[in-house]
């Protein structure tokens, strides 16, 4: 098994290497560039086959790490939740424990998506930027799915095979919730099965050791697919907005980081440099399910308890993504003024109040963020056509907000372990 400092090193070499291999075929073969009606810089494509049959090779190495990684995380979440629930003991315990999770969700959800509507009206990117003429249906985003109706209904699973199959996290959760619960009030009849789930768990986050060699390799495929594909270009283009966003995301982490001291003192700089692996991880993959198993090993190592972390970062994968919800509110405030609208602040207020609930729903789902900006726009009759604006450089501000994600969900496991009492010094 790679030691994580030498992973963390493989991981960025990797990430470099892939952006110069994806410059360098991005020169070599012919590009087609895209303008809007301005003359703006949209996207640097190209059509030429021996690029996209290298592309192609290329994005099996990245196809196989990240479809190994789902082939674990639904055994993974059923496993340690219901071990977790049942280690609790009680349903008073899950209660206060589930009650003092949502409560630490919610406020940094409204946290995040205030932060990033009060940046987006400071720095107004989408001022002078004019939309590209597009036709909303090439988004290909299912607004019609955000509805109060199918995020209820969408929650419970009708089956626990299929849920798992399609690694819908959300009910997942809600079964292993349940299950967890009656094998806790059956006591010693069911610790058997309790720690057979247990021994799955460890095996689990075994396999992802050995799942970790591929990472250096995906991120390298997955850096040069996207440079190559869009060049360097569409970087410099939309520099502005990819600035403004990211500095929006450094100023939540350093607010996190500032809760996350006031909790644990100087242990918080043991914290990070515990979770800089899921982090690098999810940001070069830009997909923050890749770093979960690692987070749960991570967070277990800093002294938070299996039962907790179990509990917890499980809940945060479907409630807590606080890089998600300010680029929600940054993206749907973005596509406003570049359609020319203003939005007053109720009407601001409403729209964040209507992403936090909206956003809850569609854990799992492809383009998870573009889905809810969708259903956000056509709700308060911005085109979403806008979204077009965005759909180049997606990958780049998925980078940040995935890592974002990362870093908000083990400062909230961190909390709810601390306010419980139960955080422990082995991570020292």
């Amino acid at each position: 098994m790679i030691k994580s400092n030498r992973l963390t090193i493989w991981i960025f070499v990797a990430l470099v290497l892939g952006v110069v291999n994806g410059y360098v075929l991005n020169t070599i073969f012919p590009a087609i560039q895209t303008f809007d009606a301005s003359g703006t810089l949209l996207s640097t494509t190209t059509t030429d086959p021996k690029l996209s049959g290298i592309l192609e090779n290329l994005s099996i190495l990245t196809d196989i790490f990240l479809r190994l990684i789902k082939m674990i995380i639904a055994p993974l979440v059923l496993s340690t939740l219901i071990t977790g629930v049942a280690k609790l003991g009680d349903i008073n315990a899950v209660g206060r424990i589930g009650g003092k999770t949502l409560l630490w969700f919610i406020t940094a959800s409204l946290i995040s998506l205030t932060l990033g509507a009060i940046l987006v009206n400071f720095f107004q990117p989408g001022i002078g930027i004019q939309q590209a003429a597009a036709d909303s249906s090439n988004t290909v985003i299912d607004a019609a799915s955000l509805s109060l109706k199918n995020f209820i209904t969408h929650m419970v699973p009708s089956s626990v095979i299929e849920a798992m199959a399609k690694n819908e996290i959300l009910q997942i959760v809600v079964f292993s919730l349940l299950f967890g619960i009656a094998a806790a009030s059956m006591g010693e009849k069911a610790q058997p099965l309790i720690k057979a789930l247990d021994t799955v768990g460890h095996i689990m986050l075994k396999i992802t050791s050995m799942i970790m060699i591929l990472a250096p390799f995906a991120v390298f495929a997955a850096m040069s697919n996207v440079i190559a594909k869009k060049g360097l270009g569409i970087l410099q283009n939309f520099a502005v907005f990819i600035g403004e966003f990211y500095l929006g995301l450094f100023l939540l982490w350093l607010l996190l980081i500032f809760v996350g001291y006031l909790l644990i003192k100087g242990r918080v700089w043991n914290l990070l440099k515990r979770l800089r692996d899921p982090l690098l991880l999810a940001f070069s993959t830009a997909s923050s399910e890749s770093a979960y198993p690692r987070m749960m090993e991570s967070l277990e190592r800093f002294g938070c308890p299996n039962k907790i972390v179990s509990f917890t970062l499980p809940l945060g994968y479907s409630f807590n993504l606080d890089g998600s919800m300010m680029y929600m509110t940054f993206a749907s405030i973005f596509i406003a003024q570049s359609s020319g609208m203003h939005l007053d602040t109720p009407t601001q207020i409403t729209m964040l109040l209507t992403l936090m609930i909206t956003s809850k729903g569609i854990a799992g789902v492809p383009r998870a963020s573009l889905v809810v900006i969708a259903g956000t726009l056509s709700q308060f009759n911005i085109p979403e056509s806008g979204l077009m604006l965005l759909m180049g450089i997606d990958h780049i501000l998925d980078m940040g907000r995935s890592a974002t994600n990362v870093i908000g969900n083990g400062i909230a496991t961190v909390a709810v372990s601390k306010w419980e009492k139960e955080l422990h010094h082995s991570g020292q």
